[in-house]
């Protein structure tokens, strides 16, 4: 069994598989989407590896990039897409 973690997506609490990047936690957790473009349309993250940006979040009230940040236990991830 894998261990999981709580943490709060979009101010709603969700459970999701320790040791992940918060990239991977958006799509357990939902649609996958990270953020909104200036057009307003829905992005996902794209390269896994912090070169697209396409995964900016909220973390803990900082600007991070989803797929270069590991989960941590009651982390609050901000996405702007609710």
């Amino acid at each position: 069994m894998t261990a999981r973690i709580a943490l709060v997506l979009d101010g709603r609490p969700v459970e999701v598989p320790a040791g992940i990047s918060v990239a991977a936690a958006l799509r357990h957790a939902g649609t996958g989407e990270a953020r909104r473009s200036v057009g307003g349309a829905l992005r996902a993250p794209v390269c896994g590896m912090g070169v697209c940006q396409e995964c900016r979040v909220a973390i803990d009230g900082r600007r991070r990039l989803a797929c270069q940040t590991t989960v941590a236990a009651g982390m609050q991830i901000d996405t702007g897409t609710a």
